[in-house]
């Protein structure tokens, strides 16, 4: 009973050799596929099926065995798209992969495929560190999600097709009428990651830009144990404004041959989206260790076993390539000789063997495409004609990261500017005006009110050529879309073993000391969110004369390197011009020219003066509260120096240390909660270096931020600052 493998295994030779064929589900017409399609067809889903029952029999020598059977249907939808149209997939379409690496020519999908269940470091997408369906050459991301997380980026992929044809980008990789394919079960397509996927390019569609993509739901009427109510996924779908609705059956090649071409040829020749609702079976439960029998009635189980799409393409290999039940089983035999022979070479090729070698490919590779060059001193004075009075006088932050957008736009064609409110509005607080004016609608715009669709969005743009800068409204909007973040962007260099990039630069305004909002949803101070991903890049700029150097790092990091950078903007600084009395311009800085501005490097620190009795080691706005409490703190005899990071993520380690090394004395001035703060990390790597007795720290309480004056019980301040120096050097 248990043994479901075998059973399938077993009932498909005996009941082909008998010729004892399921009926067809329906009244489908032979469809025009030739015999040797339909035999390479079959082909591709018998090799898919063999892997999958070498994985479930190869206990402890292969990983993570979701397999693909039931799905194999999907091979249909390989022969329907161009291998140029990216796709984003399920993890159950192994046949897809299949059959697509073998229109492209010169590639080994069986053996690539062993290699990945094998987890070996010969795998040629992951170089061993999952098993993922990718590969660069046909165009097809790793993807690692089991919730549609993927939808959003593929939604963004679709949307950069239209905007690269009208910018003539020359940086895009993918061509103008390409379609974009996407992938997922029936129980994802509940998930609201999937729900605002559909949403936006309907939304997309609705206004009539150029969206085309084709959403294949995969329906084999159950997500793990919980089974999808009958008429689902139709109810919720066939209707739905701006979205063309198209049923296939993926147990018969004829109709999933149909349903496939009608769906790309409608995505292709009207650039609208389609939802392709692919019936199909889940064969041998969900994943290896998942004991079907557990939940599911046997007469269940054995109902979608009878209805096992090999059988049916058996079926129609006799019935319109006129093969007999023995030769069908032959050519099955024949493929499991083959897999389990290339099977055991995968085994024995060598594992990923040290923790240097898992961890080589979180970084892409650095240098990849090189920047543009600055633009020409006219077309800069022509780009900054009305602003003339504003570049004369000093600026505050918020004035200072605008006209660095403007020049980085001007320099890089392939940097596009988005969120809610950044475009007509000019952000929330003002920080994006006039861009939309200066570059038009297709390079700065207004999204929908989604953080996972900005995200996503950025996502699927970069995988496009463009160097996307979206724009999260409040720190706090993160945490409901931070997966695009933790499980998309930073996992594809790592899970792509360094060939795909996610280039991007998301500015995010955020951290407290807004009196006039309450913390949980505007005055967030929680950094822990993004400062534990590997690979991304995290920066926060304190100051109008530090902003623009760094947010032309982060671009140049984007753009060249691949790197997902993160750029923190400090609310409560954005329009400050005073440091510590009143129309003293302190906080402001003229915004200098990219050809004459300094330097600031990742990692790169800042040092103010050069005391050692005491060091100060703070950011974003705890530097500010930092050079305020500096004054009393000099004044009462302690010479001290204030470091502001720049860049919290990675830490720079040794500068950390180096910077301090001839202070008697270390304070850390932290505005994020206590626990699980930077403050930790620098405490660590203080201690670890020898300094923890010298270092004491000041952070904010583990408390969400209050609306008002009470919001200072909670968060340090010039005050509290002031007494922990003091304390620090008695």
């Amino acid at each position: 009973m248990f043994d479901r493998p075998t059973i399938i295994d077993d009932a498909f030779t005996r009941r082909v050799a008998a010729q004892d064929f399921p009926a067809p589900r329906s009244n489908i017409a032979p469809f025009s596929i030739s015999t040797h399609q339909l035999v390479d067809l079959f082909d591709s889903q018998i090799m898919s099926r063999h892997l999958d029952l070498w994985a479930r029999r190869s206990k402890g020598k292969t990983f993570y065995s979701i397999g693909s059977s039931g799905h194999e249907g999907t091979a249909a939808m390989a022969t329907a798209t161009r291998h140029t149209d990216m796709a984003f997939l399920h993890y159950r379409d192994a046949a897809f992969l299949i059959q697509r690496k073998k229109q492209f020519g010169g590639l080994t999908p069986l053996y690539d495929m062993a290699l990945s269940f094998a987890a070996s470091a010969d795998d040629p997408i992951s170089g061993g560190r999952h098993k993922v369906l990718g590969c660069a050459n046909t165009f097809v991301p790793p993807q690692t999600s089991t919730i549609a997380s993927h939808l959003p980026k593929a939604v963004g992929a679709a949307h950069s097709l239209g905007m690269a044809q009208r910018l003539k980008l020359e940086d895009a990789i993918l061509p103008h009428d390409a379609v974009i394919l996407c992938s997922f079960g029936d129980a994802s397509a509940n998930h609201s990651t999937s729900q605002g996927a559909f949403n936006s390019a309907c939304w997309a569609a609705y206004q009539h830009l150029p969206m085309p993509i084709i959403f294949l739901c995969e329906d084999n009427g159950i997500g793990i144990s919980v089974r999808t109510p009958g008429g689902w996924i139709e109810a919720n779908f066939a209707h739905r404004p701006a979205l063309h609705y198209i049923q296939c059956d993926g147990a018969d090649l004829n109709d999933a041959v149909r349903g496939c071409k009608e769906a790309v040829d409608y995505a292709r020749a009207r650039r609208r989206p389609v939802f392709l609702h692919m019936r199909t079976v889940r064969l041998m439960g969900h994943a290896g260790a998942d004991v079907e029998a557990s939940y599911s009635a046997l007469a269940n189980i054995e109902a979608a076993e009878a209805q096992d799409p090999l059988l049916h393409s058996a079926r129609i290999l006799h019935e319109q390539a006129g093969l007999s039940g023995d030769e069908i089983v032959q050519r099955y035999q024949d493929m499991r000789a083959r897999v389990d022979h290339v099977a055991q070479d995968a085994l024995a090729k060598p594992r990923i063997e040290t923790a240097t070698d898992v961890m080589a490919s979180i970084d892409p590779i650095k240098g990849f495409k090189a920047s543009p060059t600055l633009p020409d001193a006219p077309a800069r004075d022509a780009l900054f004609a009305k602003d003339q009075r504003n570049l004369a006088k000093p600026v505050t932050l918020a004035k200072s990261i605008n006209f660095a957008l403007a020049d980085l736009m001007q320099r890089y064609p392939n940097v596009a500017l988005f969120g809610e409110d950044v475009a007509r509005k000019g952000g929330v607080y003002g920080v994006t005006q006039g861009l939309q004016e200066k570059f038009g609608a297709a390079r700065v715009f207004d999204t929908l009110l989604d953080e996972q669709t900005i995200l996503g969005l950025a996502i699927g743009m970069g995988h496009n050529g463009f160097v996307p800068i979206p724009e999260i409204q409040f720190l706090a909007y993160l945490h409901n879309a931070e997966d695009q973040i933790r499980g998309e962007a930073a996992t594809l260099s790592f899970f792509s073993n360094r060939q795909y990039r996610n280039p991007m630069v998301v500015r995010i305004a955020g951290l407290p000391y807004q009196k006039g909002f309450g913390g949980h949803f505007h005055n967030d101070n929680s950094l822990a969110v993004l400062t534990d991903i590997p690979g991304i890049v995290v920066a926060c700029p304190s100051n109008a004369a530090d902003a623009p150097a760094m947010l032309r790092e982060c671009v140049r990091m984007a753009h060249e390197d691949g790197k997902v950078v993160v750029f923190v903007e400090p609310i409560a600084l954005y329009h400050t011009t005073d440091l510590v009395e009143a129309n003293d311009g302190a906080w402001t800085a003229p915004y200098v020219a990219p050809a004459d501005a300094q330097h600031i490097g990742f990692g790169e620190l800042h040092q103010h003066g050069s005391g050692s009795q005491l060091a100060i080691i703070t950011y974003g706005n705890g530097y500010f509260l930092s050079r305020q409490a500096e004054a009393e703190l000099r004044a009462g005899g302690i010479d001290l120096r204030i470091i502001d990071l720049r860049w919290l993520h990675p830490l720079n380690d040794a500068a950390i240390v180096e910077v301090v090394a001839d202070c008697r004395n270390i304070l850390i001035v932290d505005e994020s909660r206590r626990t699980g703060s930077l403050s930790e990390k620098l405490m660590t790597i203080l201690a670890e270096a020898g300094r923890g007795d010298s270092t004491r720290r000041v952070t904010a309480e583990d408390c969400f931020i209050p609306l008002g004056p009470a919001a200072e019980l909670v968060l340090p301040s010039r005050e509290s600052i002031i007494a922990a120096a003091k304390a620090a050097v008695a």
